[in-house]
């Protein structure tokens, strides 16, 4: 197993949608081993496909509830169902969230209260999970990044000068940018 490089912002595969995944081999599970080992070196609860330079619709996930039950897994070929987002403002307290490819700064995003995930798992079975709170915020995430969106795409116009700002500042939005977790300190 080995940490990738994790795609930052301005990258294009972040900003293509993902093509389906069609075999599932011993590449594609060294593939999601290695994502394993460099969402949690990061450390993140959610690393996509698209983050690692792969255009491939998969994600793999990691998150313990407040009851200590863990779901950790992968979602290849995913399809999600969400409930629909409140019209409120988001609340920067319950709501902020980041992302491994815009690394440090957080920002509250409206998301769906529940979803249900569809997906297959390493062995080629279709599971599903009814998921809401912060793992439903996880799957929108991650499968957001398989359609090519950001959740900094998603942000309110103040916090998305915010975000205009730290591109800028960093010399992120361009093609080439990546940091390694466990070696480059970048805030994530």
């Amino acid at each position: 197993m080995a940490v990738l490089p994790i795609r930052i912002s301005g990258d294009p595969v972040l900003h293509s949608p993902a093509s389906p995944v069609t075999t599932i081999d011993d590449e594609l599970r060294r593939l999601v081993a290695d994502m394993f080992e460099t969402m949690d070196a990061a450390p993140g609860v959610g690393l996509a496909g698209p983050q690692v330079g792969v255009p491939l619709r998969l994600f793999v996930y990691s998150w313990t509830d407040d009851q200590d039950v863990p779901y950790r897994g992968v979602a290849i070929n995913p399809e999600l169902f969400i409930t629909p987002t409140s019209i409120e403002p988001a609340d920067p307290d319950t709501e902020s969230e980041g992302c491994l490819s815009f690394p440090g700064p957080r920002f509250p995003l409206v998301r769906g209260a529940a979803t249900i995930l569809r997906a297959t798992d390493l062995d080629g079975s279709a599971y599903q999970i009814e998921a809401s709170g912060w793992l439903a915020r996880i799957f929108q995430h991650e499968f957001d990044h398989l359609d090519g969106v950001l959740y900094i795409d998603r942000l309110d116009k103040a916090y998305a000068k915010a975000v205009t700002k730290v591109t800028r500042k960093k010399g992120w939005g361009v093609e080439g940018n990546a940091w390694l977790p466990g070696v480059d300190d970048l805030d994530a």
